[in-house]
Formats: C-alpha cells, sequence, structure tokens
C-alpha cells in the first residue's frame, strides 16, 4: 500500500496565528521546529526516513512530488503529512516562507 501524502487545510476563517499552531502540534505530543526560507528558493528532489508534519505560519511553498507527478500548494494554516521515504522537492512561492514541522517517530 502506498504512503499517503496528505494536506490539510486550516479550518478557520481567520488566518492561523503560530501559537494556535503551536497547539495543534501540543495536542498530538509533537515538538515542532521553526524554519523559513525566501522567495524562489528551491530545494531540488529528495527524501526523508522518517514522518515529516509541516504547517505553514505565513507565506507559500508548493512541494512537488515527481514520482507521482502531483503539485501541492501550501499557503498558511496548512498542514502537510509527508510520509517517510516520499520523494519531494519544494519551491517557495514569491514571498518567501515560514513554517513550523515535528517529526513523526
Amino acid at each position: 500500500m502506498p504512503a499517503e501524502v496528505t494536506v490539510t487545510p486550516w479550518p478557520a476563517e481567520s488566518s492561523p496565528t503560530q501559537p494556535a499552531i503551536r497547539r495543534r502540534f501540543d495536542e498530538e505530543g509533537l515538538h515542532p521546529y521553526a524554519w523559513s526560507n525566501g522567495p524562489g528558493d528551491f530545494y531540488p528532489a529528495h527524501s526523508h526516513s522518517y514522518h515529516k508534519v509541516i504547517y505553514v505560519v505565513n507565506g507559500t511553498i508548493t512541494f512537488g512530488l515527481p514520482d507521482r507527478g502531483e503539485a501541492l500548494s501550501l499557503r498558511p494554516g496548512d498542514r502537510l503529512d509527508l510520509p517517510a521515504g516520499i520523494r519531494h522537492d519544494a519551491m517557495v512561492g514569491p514571498e518567501g516562507v515560514r513554517c513550523l514541522e515535528a517529526h513523526l517517530k
């Protein structure tokens, strides 16, 4: 069975705040760290040995799944669940991006 990559949009009408996103991680017992990139930054295709959970705090980023021919565009509040071993690349949007990320064990 192939690993499931999912994007979950922020459920509220208003834009998410970093504290609200951190509460989501806390509810799952996850300990996130923050990272950010400037406009147009690009990560070539690679994979990880762990499951990543990423929330976009502000800005935008598009994760490409080259082996599947898919692209997933994320905006503030969106959550990406990226299982271990899934090859992906990433292109940061025109205003940059700031994310919170944690790893599932």
